[in-house]
C-alpha cells in the first residue's frame, strides 16, 4: 500500500500564508484605529477647553435707566457674549443671582457701581465677570465685588465638584456593565441598578460632602442627586445593551463617559463652551447631574427642576428597556437536526 508522505515545504508554507496575511491586516487595523481614537478623544476634551468664551452668558444689570443702558452698551460691545437681563434695583438683581437666573449682575447706584457674583455657580464665570466689569470701569476705578453665593469652603475653585463627574460616570457605567455581564434580568436587573446607585449616592455624599467639604446644602439632597446621576448612567448602559446587545455598551460609553463628561461644562459653565456643545451636554446625564448638584448644594434647589427631569427621563428609559429583557432573550432560529449515522 502507498504510504502517506510528509507535506512539502511549499505546501507547508501555503498553510501559514493566510495566517500571516490575517495578522498583517489586524496589525494595520490597530495602527489605523489608535490614532483615530486619539484624535477623537483630543477633539472631544481639548477642543471645547480651547474655545472657552462667554456665549449668551446670562448677566443682570440694575439701576437707573440711563446708567443701566450705559452698562448694557459696554457689555454689548462683545457681540453675542452676554445675555442681558434688566432689573429694577440691587435687591431684585441679588434675588436673580440666588435663583440662578443669572451668573452675576452689575448694579449701578448713586454711590457707584457694584458687581454681584456667584462663585458657587462657576468660579470661572465669577472671575470673568470681575475682569469684564473692571476693564470697563471709568478711569480704572475699583469696582466692589460681592460674592452673593460663595462656593463651599472646602472647594473654593470648584475643582472637586468639576472632577466628580468622571468617577460618577465610571461607577454608573460599571454598574450597568455588571448587570449585563452577570446576566441579570427583569426585576433583578432593575433592583441591582437602583440599589447600587443609592449606595453610590450615599458614599459620594460622604466623601465629597462630609470628608472633603465640597458640597453644601442638605446632605440627603446631595446624596439623592448623586445616586440619581449614577442610576441614569447605569440604566443607560444596561438599557442600550438590552436594545442593541454589546454595541449598546459602546454607545453608552460614548454618551456618558466620553461626550457627556467632556460637554458637561462643569469645569467652567455650559455657556462658555462652543455653540451647541454646552446645550447638548445638559441633555446628557453627567451634565444634568452636575447642574442639579450645584443647585441643591449651594442654591437651595433653585433651577434644579430641568436637570432632575433630564436625569429621571434617562433613568426611566433605561430601566424600562432593561426590565423588558435583553437581545439574548429573543428567540433565535431552531438548530437544524443532526442526521443520524
Amino acid at each position: 500500500m502507498p504510504t502517506a508522505t510528509a507535506p512539502t515545504g511549499a505546501t507547508a508554507r501555503s498553510g501559514t500564508a493566510p495566517r500571516t496575511g490575517a495578522a498583517g491586516r489586524r496589525t494595520l487595523a490597530v495602527l489605523m484605529l489608535i490614532p483615530t481614537v486619539a484624535a477623537l478623544l483630543l477633539w472631544t476634551f481639548a477642543w471645547p477647553a480651547a474655545r472657552i468664551a462667554p456665549r449668551d452668558l446670562p448677566v443682570g444689570v440694575a439701576g437707573p435707566a440711563a446708567a443701566a443702558e450705559a452698562v448694557e452698551r459696554e457689555l454689548g460691545r462683545r457681540e453675542g457674549a452676554f445675555e442681558i437681563h434688566r432689573y429694577e434695583d440691587g435687591a431684585a438683581a441679588r434675588a436673580a443671582v440666588q435663583d440662578r437666573e443669572v451668573y452675576g449682575a452689575v448694579v449701578v447706584t448713586p454711590g457707584g457701581t457694584e458687581l454681584l457674583t456667584a462663585s458657587a455657580a462657576s468660579p470661572v464665570v465669577a472671575g470673568l465677570l470681575r475682569e469684564a466689569v473692571a476693564a470697563r470701569a471709568p478711569g480704572g476705578a475699583a469696582v466692589p465685588v460681592t460674592d452673593v453665593v460663595a462656593a463651599p469652603a472646602g472647594d473654593p475653585r470648584g475643582a472637586v465638584l468639576g472632577a466628580s463627574l468622571l468617577p460618577l460616570a465610571i461607577v454608573g457605567a460599571a454598574t450597568g456593565a455588571a448587570v449585563v455581564l452577570l446576566g441579570l434580568r427583569g426585576a433583578h436587573a432593575t433592583g441591582a441598578l437602583v440599589g447600587a446607585a443609592a449606595l453610590a449616592g450615599l458614599v459620594g455624599a460622604a466623601v465629597a460632602g462630609s470628608w472633603l467639604g465640597a458640597l453644601g446644602g442638605n446632605w440627603w439632597a446631595g446624596a439623592g442627586v448623586l445616586g440619581l446621576t449614577v442610576l441614569a448612567i447605569g440604566a443607560t448602559f444596561a438599557g442600550l445593551a438590552a436594545l442593541l446587545g454589546k454595541p449598546g455598551l459602546g454607545l453608552g460609553a460614548v454618551l456618558t463617559i466620553l461626550v457627556g463628561n467632556a460637554f458637561s461644562g462643569m469645569s467652567s459653565a455650559p455657556e462658555l463652551l462652543p455653540a451647541g456643545i454646552g446645550t447638548l451636554g445638559q441633555w446628557l446625564p453627567p451634565g444634568a447631574g452636575g447642574a442639579a448638584l450645584r443647585s441643591v448644594s449651594s442654591f437651595e434647589g433653585a433651577a434644579a427642576g430641568a436637570p432632575l427631569l433630564v436625569l429621571t427621563l434617562w433613568a426611566v428609559a433605561g430601566l424600562t428597556a432593561t426590565a423588558l429583557g435583553t437581545r439574548s432573550d429573543r428567540p433565535g432560529p431552531h438548530p437544524a437536526p443532526v442526521p443520524a449515522g
